[in-house]
């Protein structure tokens, strides 16, 4: 899948911190950074225990997230289950 209609919901964000926002909130570690594109909160994957950045789109409804890692440009639409090499944004 090259786009996705969740592109439209693609913000220019602002990362909500430099790790998993609410990890760093618990003393709680992560395995993995995701950047929601929608609002800019980072969250953990779901290979971390508490699976942050799932728990959030569950919460809201936003769609895209981005890898927060470096030098990782891909991303995932929650709706769609479908998978990006590239978005038509960065942060």
């Amino acid at each position: 899948m090259d786009t996705c209609p969740h592109f439209a919901q693609i913000r220019d964000v602002t990362p909500s911190a430099n790790g998993c926002e609410d990890c760093l909130k618990t003393g709680d570690d992560w395995v993995h950074l995701r950047l929601c594109l929608t609002c800019g909160h980072v969250g953990c994957c779901d290979e971390s225990r508490n699976k942050h950045a799932t728990r959030h789109f569950k919460e809201t409804g936003h769609p895209i997230i981005q890898s927060f890692e470096p030098g990782e440009t891909w991303g995932w639409c929650f709706v769609d289950r479908a998978f990006f090499e590239r978005l038509p944004v960065t942060y």
